[in-house]
């Protein structure tokens, strides 16, 4: 036989034994760890992927496994997770000027927090460093959900000296991250004015697609076992609901409370047909053509903004939630010229309500704004107050309710007939396992995009 046909052979025996292993611990990886085939590749001297493929340096692997195999079958987790949490795929985070060596850094943080919530699973379980330990322990004071894209912001706001950087990618690097950059680079060829949609490009967005796919599957699986897979799961089901999330822009989102009306100014797609006909029948060959001054829009007439103005929500969250809301209102293409906005800042009980009518007016109560609850959240008296505004005729066309809080508070038992939406800001402590089955729930993340919750109430 040959050399590299044995290299071959023995590694895949490896690879095999470890699969094994990872499935005996952990049932729920059965289809992933099959999606995931090896290819022997010399180009790496350690191990990684390309979505497609374990990429795998023979002598590398066949060293790990005899130094320490518990280490061999953390490897190929590590890698595993990092396809289902579509690191290879996704796009390094804050536009221009990326820094790969942070987001590499932050993807393999991100995986290794996965792997030490595992506490049930002795194929890759051990005593976890001191190091790795306050780590976590920082980056959870301020993030609640261990994600490559908060880990890779906070890195970048506060980001460690060099001597800290290279001991952290020491201790969290376990796979080789360049078959990344390749597909990377392979996407951008494709935005090459002088060529065809790129083949590397479509093959990379249908790696990503069956990867999202496996992934939602297994959320739902883990989802649906119930909190006794706890120990065995770790934090895994809870980074699989955040990366699973369906995210459109908070400007998106808010037209799902427009209405159809007619407003007054001209409509230069549409004319009037009796000036045209009349044109046609003076002059025979001539229309006279006038634009409509009236056309039908889509926007936003009548909303609720409630703030929970408790302690436990941040003055500086709600107010760049009302920002984004102030300057979707300026732009005139989401809200009616004529619009009633209500603000009811509420803790145990409705404080304030404020009437907006026009951008002006946001702009006033934006300069004025600032938290006076502090007395604990009782959602309800929210809801009776709009109902009790409603009877007084008011609010007629209310098609939504927004709920800005943390989530921790008493809710209401029966559904409202417009749309409740209860908005978290993602970087910050909520709970959120308790809101109602029949209302929407939303995270509004720092690009200002929305991500969507179930509706599972908990």
């Amino acid at each position: 036989m040959h050399a590299s046909e044995r290299l071959r052979e023995i590694s895949e025996k490896i690879l095999n034994e470890t699969r094994t292993d990872l499935y005996l611990s952990l049932h729920f990886l059965g289809e992933a760890l099959d999606s995931l085939p090896w290819q022997m590749d010399l180009s790496t001297t350690f191990v990684g992927t390309d979505a497609e493929y374990i990429r795998y340096n023979p002598t590398y692997l066949m060293d790990t496994y005899v130094r320490e195999p518990k280490w061999m079958a953390r490897t190929y987790l590590h890698i595993l997770l990092h396809c289902l949490l579509l690191h290879p795929m996704a796009e390094i985070p804050g536009g221009e000027d990326p820094d790969r060596i942070l987001w590499n850094l932050s993807c393999d943080i991100a995986v290794e927090s996965i792997i030490d919530s595992l506490e049930d699973c002795p194929a890759v379980r051990r005593v976890l460093p001191d190091f790795r330990a306050e780590w976590y322990e920082k980056l959870e004071n301020t993030i609640k959900v261990l994600t490559a894209e908060k880990i890779y912001r906070h890195l970048r706001q506060d980001p460690p000296d060099p001597l800290t950087e290279e001991r952290l990618i020491s201790e969290f690097t376990l796979c080789d991250h360049e078959f990344w950059e390749e597909l990377e680079n392979r996407k951008k060829e494709g935005d090459r004015p002088d060529q065809k949609r790129d083949a590397g490009r479509e093959q990379s967005e249908e790696r990503k697609e069956k990867w999202k796919d496996r992934s939602k599957r297994m959320m739902t699986e883990l989802k649906n076992s119930g909190s006794g897979m706890s120990r065995m799961t770790g934090t895994l089901t809870r980074v699989l609901e955040v990366v699973n999330r369906k995210r459109m822009s908070y400007r998106d989102f808010l037209r799902r409370y427009a209405v159809v009306r007619e407003e007054a100014r001209v409509d230069p797609d549409s004319f009037d047909y009796g000036f045209y006909n009349y044109g046609m029948e003076l002059y025979g060959n001539m229309p006279l053509m006038e634009e409509n001054e009236y056309r039908e829009s889509k926007k936003i007439e009548e909303l609720v903004i409630a703030i929970d103005t408790s302690a436990s929500c941040q003055a500086t969250l709600v107010r760049h939630f009302l920002g984004e809301t102030a300057a979707i209102l300026r732009s005139r293409d989401t809200f009616f010229h004529r619009i009633e906005l209500r603000i009811l800042e509420c803790d145990n009980q409705v404080q304030k309500d404020i009437l907006i009518r026009s951008p002006e007016e946001m702009k006033q109560y934006l300069e004025t704004f600032e938290v006076s609850g502090g007395f604990g959240t009782d959602f309800r008296p929210v809801f009776e107050y709009v109902e009790s505004l409603r009877a007084e005729g008011h609010l007629k066309n209310l098609r939504g309710l927004l709920y800005y809080t943390d989530g921790a508070g008493l809710y209401p038992s029966r559904p409202t007939t417009y749309e409740t939406t209860f908005v978290f800001w993602t970087d910050e402590k909520f709970f959120d396992r308790h809101v109602p089955g029949w209302c929407v729930k939303v995270y509004l993340g720092e690009d200002d995009h929305i991500g969507f919750g179930d509706r599972s109430g908990g």
